[in-house]
């Protein structure tokens, strides 16, 4: 068969790709933490983290897991907001041999019970603003381990204890909450768990590139929620074809490990997930925004270093452009502007490229599809809708 639209393709973007390269996704994870190690993988609330440290982590996590006697291809649930405890835990899970499961933060109750029952987890790692949600379904659920994590885990020792406790005390965004310890089942705490991992091995697990590596339930549906079966190959390739096609965006910049991508959209979101897994196979680094609804913080962040690629999505366009310190912001490195998750508008996407002077660039893609289904050309100098 003729493929006709090869002919649109920019300069410089292969016409295929080579899954092959891999073993899975957690051999392209492990080559990535080898390759990068000393380099910058995320920077949240202004203390970093190294691929280095993103290996270590999660090899402890992932060992502590498989202590837990889960079943091989077990389902692990990541109820998680953009902390560095999440690439943590979705790393350790794939490295132990698990399939990631990943799960809105801000579900209801009755949301949150479909997915873990309908997933068949056995293990979730949930932020302990969630706890309470968690606390009214877990007894109707599979789930026998909970590993908790507070805000600050990660965030240093003086300012991560000085935030998980403003969050909690302060704030008041922690509600209280009793887990039940009935029917064997156990709650460790996040750092509770790292700590012992540390001194166990990490087994290597039987993983292939057609093993399942996330159920990734979707939003865009009638009815509950349903579970796409991401194959390790579909995410390798998935990563592998975003990394194609963005690459003619990033050809002024000699070394990818300096790019600085924004990951303001929800990493359990397929959209957001998929460039995050192209950042730690570039050796690049995200910013992470926990909370990309208080725009004011979120400018400050923007104002701090400059940043190369920001996904998101119309909405969060328009509300960024909306804020009175949008001007303040330096768009002088920005590379490419991503926009996917809902349909972008002409009025948004033409005003954001006469502020920032950034055409905006939209892909369309399903939890089904791994993030982009097709895309625009990023050489594209005017949105074309």
């Amino acid at each position: 068969m003729e493929r006709i639209w090869l002919k649109n393709y920019p300069p410089g973007v292969p016409h295929d790709i080579d899954t092959e390269q891999y073993k899975s996704l957690t051999d392209l994870l492990e080559t990535a933490f080898r390759k990068h190690g000393s380099s910058p993988f995320s920077v949240c609330m202004n203390q970093w983290m190294s691929y280095s440290e993103l290996d270590e982590l999660s090899s402890a996590l992932g060992a502590w897991l498989q202590n837990q006697g889960l079943l091989p291809g077990a389902r692990v649930a990541i109820m998680l907001p953009n902390l560095p405890q999440f690439a943590v835990t979705m790393a350790a899970i794939l490295r132990a041999g698990y399939t990631c499961v990943n799960v809105n933060p801000l579900y209801t109750a009755r949301e949150l019970e479909h997915q873990l029952k309908d997933s068949g987890t056995t293990a979730i790692v949930i932020l302990e603003n969630f706890a309470s949600t968690l606390q009214q379904v877990i007894a109707q659920t599979s789930v026998q381990h909970v590993v908790l994590t507070s805000i600050g885990d990660l965030l240093g020792p003086w300012y991560g204890r000085w935030m998980s406790f403003a969050v909690r005390h302060l704030a008041k965004m922690v509600p209280e909450f009793e887990l039940p310890l009935t029917d064997g089942r156990t709650v460790t705490p996040f750092k509770k768990a790292i700590s012992q991992g540390r001194h166990r091995q990490l087994r290597p697990s039987p993983q292939n590139l057609d093993s399942p590596a996330f159920l990734q339930y979707t939003g865009g549906t009638t009815g509950l929620s349903k579970g796409a079966v991401l194959t390790h190959r579909n995410v390798v390739a998935a990563i592998l074809q975003a990394e194609a096609w963005f690459s003619p965006a990033l050809t002024s910049i000699a070394d990818l490990r300096k790019v600085n991508s924004i990951a303001a959209l929800p990493l359990y979101h397929i959209f957001a997930l998929t460039l995050c897994l192209l950042a730690m196979r570039q050796g690049s680094h995200l910013t992470l925004i926990p909370n990309p609804r208080d725009f004011g913080k979120f400018i400050e962040v923007l104002k701090q270093r400059p940043f190369h690629m920001l996904p998101g999505v119309n909405t969060l366009f328009n509300a960024l452009m909306q804020h009175p310190m949008f001007k303040t912001i330096d768009f002088s490195s920005l590379k490419l502007t991503q926009a996917g998750g809902m349909a972008a508008s002409e009025g948004t996407a033409r005003n954001w490229q006469a502020a920032t002077g950034s055409a905006m660039i939209e892909g369309w893609g399903m939890s089904e599809t791994c993030a982009i289904g097709t895309n625009n050309p990023v050489t594209q100098i005017a949105f074309s809708g």
